[in-house]
């Protein structure tokens, strides 16, 4: 934890978030949305799909599958609706109609109407528009693999990327979410000791999202936010089980677990205040209103 409280209020700031799903907001960023919501901040999320191809994790909810019903995206945006709410954030948004592509090569990804298959700079001019209307500060998306791989999650980082130099209006921050090597050999350990191989490998190498801990240029502490973060994971209960491992993490490595949040910067200028491992503490710093 960075141990650093910069402001009592962010008024007058703004911050543009691009997810590919709901619940990738939730779990990636809700610390910091709720911290900086409530202190005054305009958030904004935009979601680029519904999220249609996701797994149901609630029995009585099965029929929604894409396989059965095909009604999850409709019940996700009601999860994310009461998840925002959670929150406290007001201005979410979906970028458009596109449907959820399902994992790297799934047959799914090859269907007309999926994220994956969208024109590039066609759905970036949608993100422009709403960049150009909220004026935002600093941008918040995926790194260029989209994290761990999924089409949709690279589809959004290169949409977010490709608005942001389109847009006339100069976005003064933009950073990629990132996890550290060190949290992930962290969790991995608190898995063992429960008996689960919920990270899928004992090598921290192997696990696709995990970054070296040098790419971390910012941790926000939202540890005063985490009930309403996890407030928000409980809302996506389609997507994430209340009594599976997710949650088990935080009964075995505490909750920072969930409050602190870890970024790279990729536009702008690093800068102060530091903790004491040199990360910036604030996303804000530096940005002249």
């Amino acid at each position: 934890m960075c141990g650093v409280l910069v402001r009592d209020s962010y008024a007058g700031y703004r911050i543009l978030l691009v997810h590919a799903h709901p619940d990738d907001e939730t779990i990636n960023n809700g610390a910091t949305m709720a911290l900086y919501a409530a202190r005054g901040a305009q958030v904004t999320l935009v979601t680029c799909t519904r999220g249609e191809e996701g797994e149901v994790l609630v029995p009585e909810l099965s029929h929604l599958a894409s396989a059965s019903d095909d009604g999850l995206g409709a019940h996700r945006e009601i999860e994310l609706t009461n998840a925002m709410r959670a929150l406290g954030v007001r201005d979410h948004r979906f970028l458009g109609s596109f449907r959820d592509s399902g994992m790297m090569g799934m047959e799914t990804n090859n269907r007309p109407d999926v994220f994956w298959q969208a024109d590039l700079d066609t759905a970036a001019q949608l993100l422009v528009r709403v960049i150009d209307e909220i004026k935002p500060h600093i941008l918040i998306t995926y790194d260029e693999i989209g994290g761990y791989g999924h089409p949709d999650h690279i589809k959004a980082h290169l949409v977010a990327m490709r608005a942001a130099e389109l847009s006339q209006w100069q976005i003064q921050k933009i950073y990629w979410n990132t996890v550290p090597k060190s949290v992930i050999a962290a969790g991995i350990a608190a898995m063992k000791e429960i008996g689960s191989d919920f990270f899928g490998s004992d090598n921290v190498d192997e696990i696709p999202f995990a970054k070296d801990d040098s790419f971390v240029t910012t941790l926000i502490d939202g540890n005063e936010f985490v009930d309403a973060k996890m407030d928000a994971m409980a809302a996506h209960a389609t997507q994430i089980a209340l009594d599976g491992p997710f949650f088990a993490l935080s009964n075995n490595l505490g909750l920072a677990i969930w409050g602190d949040e870890y970024y790279t910067l990729v536009r702008g200028k690093k800068s102060a205040p530091f903790d004491n491992d040199g990360r910036e503490s604030d996303l804000t710093s530096g940005i002249a209103l």
